[in-house]
Order: C-alpha cells, then structure tokens, then sequence
C-alpha cells in the first residue's frame, strides 16, 4: 500500500509538470496519462514489494536475506520503478513528440526525438533521486545499528528518519540540476521536416521536473 502511494503521488508530479505539447487523435493526452499511469502505479507497487513478499512467503529470514532484502534492494528497485512510472506517464511525448524552438523562442516544429531526450533525462534524474534517497540511508543505518550507536528500535528509526530526510534535501537540488529544464539539442539530431525549415545548429525544448 504505502508503494503504491508512494507511486501515485510521483506520477502525478510527473503529469502535471510534464511538456503538454501535442494532443493524440482519439483523446487527450492527459487522459491516455491517467490511464497508462494507473497501470504503471500499480505494477511499480508489486514489484517494489515482491522481494519482501516472496521473502516472507518461503520464510527465508538469514542474516544475509534480511539484509539484502529489506535494506540493499529496495532502494535500487525504488529508483528503477520511478524511472518506469516517470517514462510511462510521459509516454505521449515520445510518441507524438514536443515542440522545438530557436534560441529565439520561436516554434520551429514538433520532435518525436527532442520528446524522447526530454522523458529519458528525466527519468534518469528521477531514478538517481530516489534511489540515492533511500540507498544511502539504508546503507548508514546498517552501520549504525552493528555499532549498537542506537540501542533500541525507536532511536533507530529516528535516526534512519533523520538520514533519509537529510539525504533527500541534498539530493533534490542535485536531481534538478543533473539536466537543464530548458534542454538542448543538436540540429543534426531532429527529423527531417524540421531540418528543412531551420538552419539553427541547436535548437532548445522544454524538459519538464
């Protein structure tokens, strides 16, 4: 449960702060968005749970299980599924493209290329957030707990609360600046019909967060 609002809550800052350029034929893209994101929400919450549950199902309670398990992979697979419902819920920019533009800010045309640049960089910079986020914490709490620093279960999740925050505040800014949001791309890069009618040797695009 707490995966799949963890998911809905970042594919919803994802749609409504995604490029919106084009609409599809049969119905808007947000709509198509809503939908697909449904879908994608829903398979990044049981995969994000499966390894807990298939542990738990074959009681494979080692040290070494345990500590893969419940502190290693989730933050990988965290990062790995946000990346997923990120490139999902922006699937209609590569598919229908974003809109290119001059250094001038004039629209030269609309780019299945520059939408799949746009979608991929953030979903990198998205995976590395969260990621990073929850991996570092974990990582120091195994280190703090083998220490006994923190001697009973509520000072512990004090303290991984306390990391997991912190490392988050520093990350945010880093994740936001790993692209511009004003992203660039190479003349040389675009389709044809947009060769054509310009003859700018780098045009500029929208990213999105």
């Amino acid at each position: 449960f707490l995966q799949f609002v963890f998911h809905t809550y970042t594919a919803g800052f994802t749609l409504f702060n995604g490029n919106g350029t084009t609409k599809a034929e049969e119905y808007s893209v947000q709509q198509k968005q809503v939908f697909c994101g449904l879908g994608a929400v829903s398979y990044a919450a049981c995969i994000g749970a499966l390894p807990l549950v298939f542990m738990n199902r074959y009681t494979l309670q080692s040290p070494l299980t345990q500590l893969i398990v419940k502190q290693l992979l989730p933050a990988p697979l965290l990062g790995l599924m946000s990346a997923f419902t990120t490139a999902v819920v922006r699937s209609p920019e590569f598919e229908n493209g974003i809109e290119v533009m001059d250094k001038n800010g004039n629209v030269v045309g609309v780019s299945q290329k520059a939408g799949e640049k746009a979608v991929k960089e953030t979903a990198l910079s998205r995976a590395v957030l969260f990621g990073t986020t929850f991996f570092l914490p974990s990582v120091l709490t195994y280190f703090v707990r083998s220490t006994k620093w923190a001697r009973t279960p509520r000072a512990l999740a004090s303290v991984r609360m306390l990391m997991v925050t912190s490392v988050l505040a520093g990350m945010l800014p880093v994740s936001l600046s790993m692209f511009s949001q004003c992203g660039e791309i190479k003349r040389a890069d675009l389709e044809e019909e947009i060769l054509s009618s310009t003859e700018e040797t780098e045009l500029f695009y929208n990213r999105g967060i």
